[in-house]
C-alpha cells in the first residue's frame, strides 16, 4: 500500500476549497487545509466526484475491436466497401481482416458470396453491431467450418455454409486459435474515461477468459475493479481479482428458447447461488423473461440487461418483481437515426427507457454494452439528458433526466448497480474521479476531456 495521499483544493458536492486525505485505499478525512502528506494532488478547484461505473461491458470484445475495420454509421454499400479495401491495403493475401458495426441497412444481408466480392484474396470477418451473428467469406468459412459445426452456422438450400454464423463466438474464437488482444490499450482508455469499476457481460466468460482478464488485472492492464458475468460456473480467485457476478442468459428474438428451458436456466443459477441478468433488447425478449421471473420468483441482483424496448405496460412488472434495468442510454445517440426510421413515433418513449422508468420507482443504472457502443459514459449521460441521436433528432423527449440524474447511473456500487450513487465520504473507499472543472460546469456540457485523474483505491490509474 502506497503512503498517504491528499488532494488538495477540490470541490465536494458544491463545496469549494476542501482538502482529501486517502490512506491505505479509504477517505481519511476530509477539510480545509489539512496536514501534508507524502503524496499530494493539486486539485486546482475541480470536482471530487466518485469514480464512474460501467455495469455492462465486454472487455475482450472492445480489445479486439482495436484492430478491426469500424464500420459503424457506413451510408451504403459503398462506403462498406470503401473501408473494408482500406482495410486489406496492409494486409497480404490470405490474411485474416475483422470488421465490426454492421448492420442490414447498410447493404442487405450479407453472405459469403457478397463477402467474396469484397475480399476476394483475404479472409474476412464481419460482425453484426448487435454482437449476435458473424459473417464470414468463402475463405474464412475454409479455415474453421468442417464436420461438426454447431447449429449456429447457417447452412443454405445446397448444405453448405451460408457465410452467416449466429452466436457462436466461443466456437469461432477456438476455430480461429487466434492470440488474445491486448488489454492494457483498453484499460487505460477506461481510466481516463474517470471509469474506476467494470461488470464484463459476456455470456461466454469461462474458467480460461476470466483467468485473462484475472491477470490483466493483476499486471495492472485493467487498472479497475472487475466483476464477471458467466453462462456458466464460475469461481471467485482468492486474491479478490475479479467478483462473480449474475449468470447471464442471452436471448435472441428470432430462436427464443421454451418457458421450460428459461425456467431451468434460472434455477441454475439459484443452485450456483447467484443472480440472473437477462439480455433482453425486444418486446419478446422482455415478455419472455418477466413470464419466467414470475414464475421462478425474481430475487434481489436480478436484472434486465438493456431494456431495449419496455412497453408502458410492462414498467409495473418490473417494479413488482423488483428487477434492476441495466440500460444503456449511448444508443440513442449512436442508433437514434436508424430507430427513428424503424419505430413509429408513438413508440419512441419505449426505447431505452429512463425517467418512466426511475420514476415509477425502478433501480435503474447506465452502462455502455461497448465495444457495441462508445464505452465513454459522459456521452453516454449526454443522451439521457437529451435524448438526442447523431442528427439531433429527439427521441422519447418524455424520457429525458437531469443532469445530476444521469451521472448518478454511472455511479452505484458495482454490485449493487441502481442503488444509492456512491458518495465521496470519510471511511469510503477512495475509487475517485477528479475533474478539471467544478461539477456543474462538467454537467451542463458532459464530455470526457473534463477527466483530470483517475483514483482506484486511492492509486492514481490515470492522470
Amino acid at each position: 500500500m502506497s503512503e498517504p495521499l491528499v488532494i488538495r483544493a477540490v470541490e465536494i458536492e458544491g463545496r469549494a476549497g476542501l482538502d482529501v486525505r486517502i490512506a491505505e485505499g479509504r477517505i481519511e478525512a476530509i477539510g480545509a487545509r489539512l496536514p501534508r502528506a507524502p503524496r499530494e494532488l493539486d486539485g486546482q478547484g475541480g470536482a471530487l466526484i466518485p469514480g464512474l461505473v460501467d455495469h455492462h461491458i465486454h472487455l475482450l470484445g472492445l480489445a479486439a475491436r482495436t484492430d478491426s475495420v469500424v464500420l459503424d454509421g457506413a451510408r451504403g454499400a459503398d462506403e462498406v466497401a470503401a473501408r473494408i479495401s482500406a482495410g486489406l491495403a496492409s494486409r497480404t493475401p490470405g490474411a485474416w481482416l475483422r470488421a465490426s458495426g454492421y448492420h442490414e441497412t447498410m447493404a442487405g444481408n450479407l453472405t459469403r458470396h457478397d463477402l467474396d466480392a469484397l475480399a476476394p484474396r483475404h479472409r474476412l470477418r464481419i460482425q453484426h453491431q448487435t454482437g449476435s451473428l458473424w459473417m464470414l467469406n468463402s475463405a474464412a468459412l475454409a479455415s474453421v467450418c468442417g464436420d461438426d459445426d454447431p447449429p449456429g452456422v447457417e447452412r443454405g438450400a445446397d448444405g453448405r455454409p451460408s457465410g452467416r454464423i449466429w452466436r457462436e463466438d466461443a466456437w469461432l474464437r477456438e476455430r480461429l486459435g487466434a492470440a488474445p488482444p491486448p488489454l492494457a490499450p483498453i484499460g487505460a482508455h477506461l481510466a481516463a474515461l474517470g471509469i474506476v469499476a467494470v461488470t464484463d457481460a459476456s455470456v461466454t466468460t469461462d474458467a480460461s477468459g476470466a483467468a485473462l482478464l484475472a491477470k490483466a488485472r493483476r499486471a495492472g492492464e485493467l487498472p479497475l475493479r472487475l466483476t464477471l458475468m458467466s453462462g456458466g460456473e464460475l469461481q471467485r480467485p482468492a486474491d479478490g481479482a475479479f467478483e462473480v457476478g449474475p449468470v447471464k442468459i442471452l436471448l435472441d428474438d428470432h430462436a427464443l428458447p421454451d418457458f421450460e428451458d428459461m425456467l431451468v436456466r434460472i434455477g441454475r443459477a439459484r443452485d450456483w447461488g447467484r443472480p440472473v441478468a437477462v439480455h433482453c433488447v425486444t418486446a419478446g425478449e422482455l415478455a419472455l423473461t418477466l413470464a419466467a421471473f414470475e414464475t421462478a420468483g425474481a430475487r434481489p441482483g436480478d436484472r434486465i440487461e438493456h431494456g431495449g424496448v419496455i412497453p408502458a405496460s410492462a414498467i409495473g412488472q418490473i417494479l413488482a418483481l423488483g428487477l434492476t434495468v441495466v440500460t444503456q442510454p449511448a444508443f440513442i445517440r449512436e442508433r437514434g437515426d436508424r430507430y427513428a426510421a424503424e419505430v413509429v413515433p408513438r413508440d419512441f418513449d419505449d426505447l431505452y427507457r429512463c425517467a418512466s422508468l426511475l420514476a415509477a420507482g425502478t433501480p435503474l443504472a447506465a452502462s455502455s454494452d461497448a465495444p457495441y457502443a462508445s464505452p465513454d459514459p459522459w456521452l453516454g449521460m449526454a443522451a439521457a439528458i437529451d435524448r438526442r441521436s447523431a442528427s439531433g433528432r429527439v427521441l422519447g423527449q418524455g424520457e429525458r433526466v437531469s443532469a445530476a440524474t444521469a451521472l448518478a447511473l454511472y455511479l452505484g456500487e458495482p454490485s449493487a448497480p441502481g442503488g444509492p450513487p456512491r458518495r465521496v465520504a470519510v471511511g469510503a473507499v477512495a475509487d475517485l474521479c477528479l475533474l478539471k472543472v467544478p461539477l456543474s460546469e462538467a454537467l451542463a456540457d458532459p464530455k470526457a476531456d473534463h477527466v483530470a485523474a483517475t483514483l482506484v483505491g486511492g492509486e492514481l490509474t490515470y492522470g
